[in-house]
């Protein structure tokens, strides 16, 4: 057969460092971790760097904002922050406004941000994916660090390397893989957070105990009260624990840019993704993913992959640690009298493209990845999560 083409290929090999770090109060003038971090590449040289605030954080940080431009006055030798503070809207609605996206790109071709310049990003998981993307996409790419300031994102999302908004009424239909030039984790930031804040990040460190860490989940279990408490000591060796998990995940998969069909890491996301977006964010992602590990979880038990016993230990601890594992939206039908969160693991599945990947377990610390589902019995599984809630003592 004659030969249509010639092929030139090289393999291009490329590191991406990628770094979090744990502190305390890191815009108080005697910690170093962000000026180390932001340290001009260039002897002799000031680097121009950007905050952008997540302006829930006001309600229990009014000081915040003034503790900053301290901070930037006090290593101005080094550091130049071309503009105060600026302000955006957080939570999820916040990524279904474009305008957003092109305020941030034109405050930085206002102030003159290049490559070498910094962006740093204080807020929750939806203020990062905004800023990160419109970092990621700005002449290619400006160096981007992230301060997480809920559970959430300090144990999952803000440790990650995506960046998105939502677009045609779908989660993170836009988007950017990009690894940040570093993450902070300040512990003092997840202090004022409501109690339904400093829960949400406790069902990600579920999630990828469940799949990846039997010896963690054992740790969550046995710190159930302590945590449902809120103790610090005990939130933040999870949220470490957490963050680690979700960073090993990332650098030895083989997959970090998700090239593949598979998600390890969205393990009961499909169902909580479609919760978040037919109740209008209503249901937060924290508690959308644990009603989402709730149907997987009885779903794998009514299917014979997890033993049942152990899919009430799991629904009890998160039961335990707060989270509500059922919603009468689950029962919702869409215009052809179907139930609609069935729409999401076509959903879930065009977002990457390829086969349908869904990550079950087989049991604690066991994740199984199957390509497909039997819808009668999903919708048995909500039915018997129904139930379940039905008969729950009212407190």
């Amino acid at each position: 057969m004659e030969r249509t083409h010639t092929v030139i290929r090289r393999n291009l090999r490329l590191d991406f460092p990628h770094s979090v770090y744990f502190t305390r109060e890191a815009f108080s003038t005697s910690n170093e971790t962000l000026a180390e971090i932001l340290r001009p590449t260039r002897e002799g040289r000031r680097v121009k760097v950007m905050v952008y605030l997540d302006e829930g954080l006001l309600d229990g940080n009014p000081n915040l904002p003034r503790r900053i431009e301290q901070y930037f006055r006090a290593h101005e030798e080094t550091l130049n922050l071309v503009h105060a503070p600026i302000f955006l809207p957080g939570g999820e609605p916040a990524k279904n406004d474009w305008q957003l996206v092109e305020q941030v790109w034109k405050s930085f071709n206002d102030n003159g941000l290049c490559r070498h310049s910094y962006v740093v990003v204080v807020g929750g998981g939806a203020a990062l994916d905004l800023v990160g993307f419109a970092a990621s996409t700005a002449h290619r790419g400006i160096r981007l660090v992230r301060l997480p300031t809920t559970t959430l994102s300090q144990g999952d999302g803000g440790v990650g390397v995506k960046n998105g908004v939502n677009f045609f009424g779908k989660k993170n239909w836009v988007g950017t893989f990009a690894t940040p030039d570093a993450v902070v984790n300040d512990f003092t930031l997840l202090k004022a957070l409501p109690e339904n804040q400093k829960r949400a990040g406790y069902v990600e460190a579920v999630k990828v105990a469940l799949i990846r860490d039997r010896a963690f989940y054992g740790f969550i279990e046995e710190r159930g009260e302590e945590l449902a408490a809120f103790d610090e000591d005990s939130m933040e060796q999870v949220i470490r624990k957490s963050a680690a998990l979700h960073l090993d995940h990332i650098s030895s998969s083989g997959d970090p840019f998700e090239k593949g069909s598979a998600r390890p890491l969205d393990f009961g996301h499909w169902v909580a993704h479609k919760l978040e977006q037919i109740s209008n964010f209503r249901i937060g992602h924290g508690e959308a993913v644990a009603i989402g590990l709730a149907v997987d979880l009885t779903y794998s038990a009514r299917v014979g992959l997890l033993k049942q016993e152990t899919c009430e230990r799991i629904l009890s601890l998160l039961e335990t640690l707060g989270f509500e594992i059922f919603d009468d939206l689950l029962l919702s039908n869409n215009k052809e009298g179907e139930c609609i969160i069935l729409e999401g693991l076509e959903e879930f599945r065009e977002h990457l493209g390829g086969q349908l990947t869904i990550t079950l377990i087989q049991g604690i610390g066991e994740g199984i990845e199957v390509n497909a589902m039997d819808r009668t019995e999903i919708l048995a599984s909500v039915n018997d999560l129904r139930k379940r809630h039905l008969a729950a003592p009212i407190t």
